[in-house]
């Protein structure tokens, strides 16, 4: 009990800081800090850029694993960065057109100008839509904090109709998913379904541990038992069996589901669904804004923050 609760107050805490600007500012300016920490979070990224990202989407394609891949970013205030944002994007769905990747594209509304105007994230998601349809890729929306959440189904919901093949991600965690989920199903295009990794306050999310496995796995059933698209998006053994259970007695279209892993977490246990039959993807970020990306990652595994240490002392 005291092991959990006290992998619990370190999550809480990592997530508290993953929203410190002023603390991701100073440590990411700082050569010697970012230096440091950064041998930490090497693990978990697909390359500090571009080019170094596509030899990592090479040889997971090449172990016959789906991608992902995320130019990092978020809470983009200036619209000359948020189209610098979306020309990457661009770059990235040239470079996996031009390569054969196998790979959709993911990203935050708001590293492509939601904070700064609803209308400005639309216009570029647009750009990059148009350029994913293109190659045939998918383009996925990720969760962001909840104070964006209402924006971020407001551009999906507009544009979903004309791009069927742009996705959404839903956070389990937060109550309003039940609500969010009725309305989303009604849409064909693929739902994205994650536990959830933001600080929030206790009264809109619950709390990881068992109420929040049951209720994720009663979204994920809602999901596959009526073969809508989904991926379902967690590195937990003990989501990932019972999922198992439940695809046994529906027996879906193995063609509309998918697991899906971080890369860097659990990868082993994404493997061996992978070799038992199921279409797995690996989620690939790159890039130099890997600190909000970092504790996040490490806050839903707390376990992790062993082997981030190991990572920064050898």
């Amino acid at each position: 009990m005291l092991h959990k609760e006290l992998m619990d107050q370190a999550a809480a805490a990592l997530r508290k800081a993953a929203l410190n600007e002023d603390a991701k500012a100073y440590l990411l300016a700082n050569q010697e800090l970012n230096g440091l920490f950064k041998k930490g979070a090497k693990r978990y990224l697909g390359g500090d850029d571009l080019l170094e990202s596509i030899s990592t989407l090479k040889a997971l394609n090449a172990r016959g694993f789906a991608c992902s891949t995320d130019f990092m970013g978020e809470s983009i205030r200036k619209e000359e960065e948020a189209n610098k944002a979306t020309a990457e994007f661009l770059r990235v769905c040239e470079a996996i057109g031009t390569h054969g990747l196998n790979s959709s594209i993911s990203l935050d509304l708001s590293h492509i100008g939601l904070v700064i105007d609803k209308e400005l994230a639309m216009q570029n998601l647009s750009k990059i839509c148009d350029a994913a349809e293109k190659i045939g890729k998918e383009v996925v929306i990720s969760a962001e904090g909840i104070d964006r959440t209402d924006s971020i189904h407001e551009v999906y919901k507009t544009l979903s109709g004309k791009y069927p093949h742009l996705c959404i991600t839903v956070q389990a965690y937060l109550y309003r998913s039940k609500d969010d989920l009725i309305e989303l199903k009604k849409l064909p295009n693929k739902i994205r379904l994650v536990k959830g990794a933001f600080d929030v306050p206790d009264h809109v999310a619950y709390k990881r541990g068992e109420a929040l496995n049951k209720v994720y796995l009663e979204y994920a059933y809602g999901l596959l038992s009526t073969d809508h698209h989904c991926s379902i998006a967690t590195h937990d053994i003990l989501i990932q069996e019972a999922v198992k259970e439940i695809l046994l007695t529906i027996q879906p279209d193995k063609e509309r589901y998918e697991f899906e892993s971080l890369l860097g977490i659990e990868n082993d246990l994404l493997a061996a669904l992978k070799e038992e039959g199921h279409r797995c993807r690996i989620y690939v970020v790159y890039g130099q804004e890997w600190y909000l990306y970092l504790l996040n990652r490490v806050a839903e595994y707390p376990p992790s923050i062993f082997q981030v240490l190991l990572d920064i002392m050898t």
